[in-house]
């Protein structure tokens, strides 16, 4: 803390014991009144702090991150609340939920996500292996119809079904370098073909 904050830290701390005494001087005599409405402005002044400290979580809730699509055709996605860039795909025609990982090699749906898009996990083969953090998992090999990112669609493209528990699908390498370059800036990535 510079000697300037903290010099403004004090003049409001004084400034507010001031204020208090005034209060409690005027009202003397029904203090228990005084400790009262005392105790009902600190929950105020609590409970906006509070909103204040959840505010961008709030808004994240009630606006969600978009990606947007520039006149030059690239793609920037803000970065979300969580320090992770999320992607919407239309994979098959279906909108499907992406965290954008450059540590994944491969596009890897969840079974949920698998199933929405026409994908019938009875008919898949598990016969691949995959390490994650959570230990090793079976996945399987699919073939995508088409894969979409605004005006931007790709056909056939490889994917693999993880069997074990994901909260989300991950948007690895073998999409992203589709891309002809892929940049992070200002708290933005973006993807240009």
């Amino acid at each position: 803390m510079s000697s300037f904050e903290i010099g403004n830290a004090l003049y409001l701390i004084l400034l507010l014991v001031m204020v208090v005494t005034w209060y409690v001087a005027q009202n003397r005599r029904s203090l228990g009144r005084v400790a009262q409405q005392a105790l009902a402005w600190g929950l105020i002044f609590v409970g906006v702090v509070a909103a204040i400290g959840v505010w961008d979580d709030i808004r994240q809730t009630l606006r969600p991150t978009q990606s947007v699509i520039t006149a030059t055709g690239q793609i920037e996605v803000p970065r979300a609340p969580d320090g992770h860039y999320y992607l919407t795909l239309q994979v098959n025609d279906t909108p499907v939920d992406f965290l954008v990982d450059t540590g994944a090699s491969e596009m890897v749906l969840t079974a949920e996500d698998a199933e929405r898009i026409g994908l019938p996990l009875d008919d898949l083969i598990f016969s691949g292996r995959a390490m994650t953090a959570n230990g090793e998992v079976r996945t399987a090999r699919a073939r995508l119809d088409s894969v979409a990112l605004g005006d931007h669609r790709d056909r056939d493209v490889t994917a693999w079904v993880n069997e074990g528990k994901m909260e989300q699908s991950l948007l690895g390498m073998t999409y992203l370098r589709r891309w002809s370059r892929i940049e992070i800036s200002d708290n933005a990535l973006v993807l240009t073909r």
